[in-house]
């Protein structure tokens, strides 16, 4: 998934718009509208990253923590 947000910003998409791509636009698009978003009420699924991954794609791959559905497992 990193070389692919990576590619995505290659062929001239921010770093948001890459980020965008890969959570809240297939959540939408496979109809799972517990998740793709940070907001109250969702699914949770995180990563802390070492970095701003809006600015530098490349901070998806510094991973420091993870959260799945609201519980930290890294």
């Amino acid at each position: 998934m990193h070389e692919e947000l990576a590619l995505l910003t290659e062929a001239g998409l921010t770093p948001a718009e890459a980020l965008h791509a890969a959570t809240i636009a297939p959540a939408r698009v496979f109809g799972l509208h517990d998740r793709g978003a940070v907001t109250p009420g969702l699914r949770t699924d995180l990563l802390l990253v070492d970095g701003d991954p809006a600015t530098d794609i490349h901070a998806t791959t510094r991973i420091r923590h993870v959260w799945i559905a609201g519980t930290r497992v890294v």
